[in-house]
């Protein structure tokens, strides 16, 4: 006996609309997946393969942050984290046991200078001597002596992920720093006063939270 089955198809335009439309949303969830978690990755695997991660100081190994209770003053401790984590727009947010003291007035005569650097199309951001607020500018953290002068110089500015980067927000500023090359010798360039500096870039390390011997 020969059996046979029917099989009723639905090729109304209503079954082929609801189904393009799911691949629609199947294909722009997984491009949205990408485009969010792609910078991170990225930088991940950018960090590691070319960015140095130890760096050599000249400062003794037991003077570095790298006990417990020294790291937990990096980011506050664990009392204060909960409010530390409300805005860290605010320099002072980071390092809480490191506190900015007054200007030195009489050794640091300019408050304000400005930043440059051209493979970023960063043109004359103003840095704050001793400022806070990175949503307002760049800041000079712990100014001890200015651009030109013997003694470290520590500039903070802030990132977000490339899709929202713009370079006239300083909230996103320096999304792109680590494309910085120094094997092309990338510059940056520092007016301070009357007075131009430019710097080549000749070497990029990522150091630890707690390792607050660069600054």
């Amino acid at each position: 006996m020969v059996m046979h089955r029917y099989l009723k198809q639905d090729n109304s335009i209503k079954r082929k609309v609801v189904s393009r439309f799911s691949l629609l949303l199947l294909t722009a969830g997984s491009l949205l997946l990408f485009w969010s978690f792609y910078p991170i990755i990225s930088f991940e695997i950018f960090a590691r393969l070319f960015i140095q991660k130890q760096i050599v100081s000249p400062v003794p190994t037991s003077l570095t942050a790298s006990s417990i209770k020294t790291a937990n003053s990096v980011l506050g401790s664990w009392i204060n984290l909960s409010s530390n984590l409300r805005d860290f727009t605010q320099v002072s947010r980071w390092f809480p046991d490191k506190p900015q003291q007054n200007l030195d007035t009489n050794k640091i005569k300019i408050n304000k200078y400005l930043l440059s650097i051209p493979k970023l199309n960063i043109n004359q951001a103003i840095v704050t001597v001793g400022g806070d607020d990175l949503t307002k500018s760049l800041v000079h953290y712990l100014p001890t002596s200015l651009p030109g002068e013997y003694g470290n110089v520590v500039i903070f500015g802030h990132s977000t992920l490339s899709q929202l980067y713009n370079v006239k927000d300083y909230k996103t500023i320096f999304t792109f720093l680590p494309s910085l090359d120094p094997q092309n010798h990338d510059l940056i360039e520092l007016k301070v006063g009357d007075l131009n500096y430019q710097y080549e870039v000749i070497e990029m390390f990522v150091v630890d939270p707690e390792e607050i011997s660069v600054l």
